[in-house]
């Protein structure tokens, strides 16, 4: 076992650390134990499954307009692939080209090959007669970190 959860105070599920991690959590006494392996230890505390902060953590920011925009961020929203011939990609492609007044925003990027945004160049996807196969989303918090 190479992760243990973390809850908040309120049982909401946070995110996975190292073992090490859970144990200085618990030395800290910033968290316990909630949930624990049977009949094994590391030190004196038992090897944990599950650990529940202390104190409750706010985490508003999970829920707000979503993750700000990176580059890749936007490559691993779309599985490194191209979104106009599904090969590899590798790039960034703006949808509105910057030079027109497109933004880096999760809506106006995407994944590209170098091929593909060679060919595309300063046009929209209609100019240059490259339909998208998927429209850029602005993803979810939970969709970034799923990996």
């Amino acid at each position: 076992m190479d992760a243990v959860l973390v809850v908040n105070a309120d049982l909401g599920p946070l995110h996975r650390v190292t073992v090490q991690h859970a144990i200085r959590m618990l030395c800290r006494r910033v968290a316990e134990i909630h949930e624990a392996e049977p009949d094994r230890l590391i030190g004196v505390f038992p090897m944990p499954r599950v650990v529940r902060l202390v104190r409750y953590v706010v985490t508003r920011w999970r829920f707000s307009s979503g993750p700000a925009w990176s580059r890749g961020g936007v490559l691993h929203r779309d599985g490194w692939r191209c979104a106009y011939c599904d090969g590899p990609g590798s790039t960034i492609d703006h949808v509105l080209p910057r030079s027109r007044g497109g933004r880096n925003t999760w809506r106006n990027t995407t994944a590209a090959c170098y091929e593909c945004n060679q060919r595309k160049g300063d046009r929209t996807p209609a100019e240059a007669g490259m339909p998208l196969r998927r429209e850029p989303v602005t993803p979810t918090w939970a969709a970034l970190a799923g990996r």
